[in-house]
């Protein structure tokens, strides 16, 4: 009888004890079971939220930032849909009414460079004449002759100026053309040599021009935009490394461009400025005069004919300057009105 009391009595605790761990598992299930609830209803709201945040807000942003770097390349005028009347949409209306005001400053300086170019260009032609006819005049001895010839090369150097911002506003207002033929790189490049040699020996300077080892292939462009472009590099190789009393010139055909090389052994470009040195207007720390749009207009010209502009430090001092050009006509392009 005690026995079975006791086995009775055991297998009561055991059922108890089950009840008591069933019941404590049911509970347990159904905490557990809410608390996976309420976690999944936070993470899709988290998610829900994201996806807010990413169509209203972060993708809005990423693109008026795109749309800001492409008014700060010089995309002026363009504008943004509004999407929305929040924020956002307040700054879209901000964005769109600066890139209009700067389009309008724009195009009023473009406007004024074009027409103060053209109403400079008669008086500097002038000046030009009748410096060169009084110079030539055997009665004109000294002082008074060394004084016009002063008067001709200042003239001279702001015809130069005037035509480079006359070109930049050509630029600027779309009429900016090229005139594609198939022309002789090498040769134009030679002339352009030719035409600064005087300027080079007055200064002091040596002009080492390496011949090609094989012939340089026929390619297309336009001869008289690119040789503006070597006399302008040339000129600047004169003005900015001048004291270096060298300027070493080549051209070469590679692969499927013809490279073309201007060294100078002067101080070089602090390099800070190197990257921005191609940008309108810049002139650095140079105390040089000029408008520093020089180089502006030589890299879309070059950058019209499919090729690049490069301009670094050389090796052992002075300025290097690299323009490559296509041999074929495919990667030049003419710009039309």
């Amino acid at each position: 009888m005690k026995l079975n009391l006791k086995l009775q009595i055991i297998i009561s605790g055991i059922g108890a004890l089950i009840a008591l761990l069933t019941a404590v598992y049911l509970v347990t299930r159904f905490y557990m079971l809410q608390a996976v609830i309420v976690i999944t209803l936070v993470c899709l709201y988290l998610i829900a939220l994201m996806v807010w945040f990413w169509n209203r807000v972060s993708d809005p942003l990423a693109h008026l930032t795109g749309v800001a770097k492409r008014i700060a390349d010089g995309s002026y005028g363009i504008q943004v849909e509004k999407l929305s009347d929040d924020e956002v949409g307040d700054l879209t209306d901000a964005l769109n009414e600066m890139s209009e005001k700067v389009a309008v400053a724009e195009k009023t300086r473009t406007e004024f460079i074009s027409r103060v170019s053209h109403e400079l260009r008669t008086p500097l032609t002038a000046i030009e004449g009748w410096a060169e006819t009084i110079a030539y005049d055997e009665a004109v001895q000294g002082d008074s002759l060394r004084g016009i010839q002063i008067i001709s090369k200042e003239a001279e150097r702001l015809t130069g100026m005037v035509t480079e911002m006359l070109e930049f506003a050509r630029i600027q207002d779309g009429r900016f053309n090229l005139r594609i033929e198939t022309i002789d790189i090498a040769a134009e490049l030679e002339d352009a040599i030719f035409t600064y040699g005087e300027l080079f020996k007055q200064a002091g300077i040596e002009v080492r021009y390496d011949q090609p080892e094989s012939e340089i292939p026929m390619i297309p462009g336009d001869p008289e935009r690119l040789k503006q472009v070597f006399l302008n590099l040339l000129d600047n190789a004169a003005k900015h490394g001048g004291e270096g009393g060298r300027v070493e010139v080549a051209i070469a055909a590679e692969g499927s461009v013809v490279i073309i090389t201007i060294r100078d052994h002067g101080h070089g470009i602090p390099e800070n400025e190197l990257p921005h040195v191609k940008e309108k207007f810049y002139k650095g720390s140079s105390k040089n005069r000029g408008t520093g749009i020089g180089l502006s207009v030589c890299d879309e010209i070059v950058a019209r004919h499919g090729g690049r502009l490069m301009i670094d430090n050389a090796e052992g001092g002075g300025c290097l300057v690299t323009v490559t050009l296509p041999l074929r006509g495919g990667d030049a392009h003419e710009k039309k009105n």
